[in-house]
């Protein structure tokens, strides 16, 4: 037997072991090394957008490179979050995700590259935010008691605007249908919030369901539109004129929830860097500070935000059983 060709041989593989112990380690400390790009679902001018650029700007701060949001709406959030789903692990694309996109579109949309948090990399909890009901200015009704008046002596004849099919606001329109006994129609736009609100805005529909209030109360102070209500409890600060639903005897409590996630398979170090960063960020006084425009903060990290993702699954499961039963 050739001991040293044995030997030189031993000695190659240690050092392939040794390479590829070091090698999350070395990614760790030399990522990232070039821009990160952080994909949104829907267009800009909705309630995504805010948060997603406080985020990107904090993160671009953090980690010394530029962070560029990338917009790419359709299919009620999924086609983005399908792109980020898709993307190489390598850190360098990220995507700000929904509870409606990650836990409740996979209940009805079985095509979708992502099904569970198993198949996508959870990182980070945001926030959330309550939903409210927004008319124009010039609309009849002067408040919330007026509206549900309204609405249930014309049944299917008042069109919400939604940020797309199935999304929180809409799921809460259908919420509020079932307890309030109404048929209050929701018209879904595949751009989010923001084209919802435009809707509204340009007399395509009668109310739009919006995520949260950021940029409303400028509309508000601009005597554009009127804010009658917000799906939650007590007041909420931003529109502390809206009524709240569950004080008017409605029980519709679900919001929108917002996440950073990216591809499964990411170097574990760089995973681990990536959230121990965008947790600092959620905790810091900036983003507290920004918070303030209506955004709840609740920060999480991947095991906690998965476990909340397989909770608001089974939630938004039992609401669509209940749906399919009337």
């Amino acid at each position: 037997m050739n001991f040293r060709r044995l030997n030189a041989r031993g000695l190659f593989v240690a050092l392939g072991v040794f390479a590829g112990m070091t090698q999350t380690s070395v990614n760790a400390q030399t990522y990232p090394t070039r821009s990160i790009t952080l994909v949104v679902p829907y267009s800009p001018g909705g309630s995504t957008d805010p948060v997603a650029r406080q985020y990107a700007t904090q993160l671009q701060k953090a980690l010394g490179v530029d962070v560029t949001i990338e917009n790419k709406p359709g299919g009620s959030g999924t086609i983005g979050t399908g792109m980020v789903v898709r993307a190489k692990p390598d850190g360098y694309t990220l995507g700000l995700a929904t509870n409606s996109i990650l836990a409740y579109q996979p209940l009805v949309n079985q095509s979708l590259a992502f099904k569970t948090p198993d198949q996508y990399q959870p990182i980070v909890k945001l926030g959330s935010m309550p939903v409210i009901l927004v008319v124009r200015a010039d609309a009849p009704w002067q408040n919330f008691s007026d509206f549900v008046q309204y609405v249930k002596q014309h049944p299917g004849k008042v069109r919400a605007s939604v940020s797309g099919l199935r999304t929180v606001p809409d799921l809460v329109a259908q919420e509020f249908n079932k307890t309030a006994g109404t048929k209050l129609r929701t018209v879904p736009f595949t751009g989010g919030s923001g084209e919802a609100l435009v809707a509204l805005l340009g007399n395509r529909v009668e109310a739009t369901l919006f995520t949260g209030a950021v940029g409303i109360p400028s509309h508000v102070q601009a005597g554009k539109v009127r804010v009658l209500a917000v799906f939650d409890r007590g007041t909420y600060s931003p529109v502390p004129e809206a009524q709240s639903t569950i004080d008017a005897g409605f029980n519709t409590t679900l919001a929108a929830s917002f996440y950073i996630i990216g591809p499964k398979g990411m170097p574990s170090d760089v995973l681990s860097k990536l959230s121990k960063v965008s947790m600092e960020i959620v905790n810091s006084p900036e983003f507290k500070k920004f918070s303030e425009t209506g955004y709840a903060l609740d920060p999480k990290g991947p095991d906690a935000l998965s476990a909340e993702i397989i909770r608001d699954t089974k939630t938004f499961d039992s609401l669509l059983k209940e749906m399919d039963q009337k």
